[in-house]
């Protein structure tokens, strides 16, 4: 039989249709209630598990194009550049990121954060912007410190959730990372660390976790988006399927923006078999970042230089 070219314009739009309604109803199905996770033996949603964040979030929290890398200098004209007739200006990479060609790049993404844009204050917006410039020195990742909340979650690795009654522990690969929910009373946090302290609490079949005295030396991500330590996160962990977790925190941090904002995600299940996490104990390849020749090791010996 054959079909005319309206009749298949006419089928193409409505399976289209259908598929966008779909996907769009399907997470409002889920956030009322379709899914029912399965139970740990105290009755609680089994969050256990290896989980990912699949995006590129921890290069920008807001909306980006491509790029060509993070770190640039200033644009030189095309002209003075091998190769290129007389235009615009492009940006060039930094010198010591340029060989690395394009596997130094930066590939577009959709934003995360609820509204789109992140809500500094005009002295903040002006820091995120220099922070941004001088990336290669001032990013704490780069440092291989411990990335904070909610950094940790959607950064390129997995992380692996441990439930238990009273304490929930996560585990996170870059820089061997990890925080202790406590989902009974322990007190106060004696002193602002890089993870915080994380107090839990069930809203049904989500998790809630307040995470406090965190310290101001994380970021967001690579972009420059930073906080002070007045910095509050809520997180919130849903199930949506036995494959997914939504993902939401919400910043609160009077000493640099305007309002509370909010970030959303979903997070997937690793589903290989015998999954696991790999150490990814960082520090060792940035000493000589940090301490100059004091971190140079002998490669006969295995031991530092004097």
């Amino acid at each position: 039989m054959r079909i005319g070219f309206r009749g298949v314009l006419a089928s193409a739009v409505a399976t289209a249709v259908f598929a966008a309604l779909w996907l769009n109803a399907a997470p409002v199905r889920a956030q009322a209630g379709d899914y029912t996770a399965p139970r740990t033996a105290d009755g609680r949603p089994d969050l256990n598990g290896i989980w990912q964040a699949l995006n590129t979030a921890h290069y920008d929290l807001e909306a980006h194009s491509a790029r060509p890398a993070l770190a640039l200098t200033a644009a030189l004209p095309r002209a003075e550049q091998p190769g290129l007739g007389r235009s615009t200006p492009v940006p060039m990479p930094a010198p010591e990121i340029r060989a690395l060609g394009a596997a130094g790049g930066v590939p577009g993404g959709e934003s995360v954060v609820v509204g789109g844009e992140i809500p500094y204050q005009p002295w903040a917006a002006a820091r995120r912007d220099e922070n941004a410039a001088r990336w290669l020195e001032r990013d704490p990742e780069i440092k291989c410190y411990m990335p904070g909340v909610p950094r940790a979650t959607y950064m390129p690795y997995p992380f692996q959730i441990l439930q238990g009654t009273n304490e929930i522990l996560i585990a996170y690969e870059f820089a061997d990372t990890t925080r202790t929910i406590f989902m009974s009373d322990v007190g106060d946090s004696p002193e602002p660390t890089w993870m915080g302290w994380s107090r839990g609490r069930w809203e049904e079949d989500t998790l809630v976790v307040e995470v406090t005295d965190l310290n101001d030396r994380t970021w967001f991500d690579r972009a420059g988006n930073f906080h002070s330590d007045a910095l509050r996160v809520v997180e919130r962990y849903t199930p949506m399927s036995p494959y997914h977790l939504m993902y939401e925190a919400t910043i609160e941090d009077a000493n640099v923006f305007t309002r509370p904002w909010t970030i959303r995600m979903p997070l997937y299940r690793r589903l290989e078999t015998d999954k696991r996490l790999f150490d990814y104990k960082c520090v060792e390849y940035v000493e000589q970042l940090m301490y100059g020749e004091l971190g140079v090791v002998d490669p006969e010996t295995g031991e530092q230089n004097d």
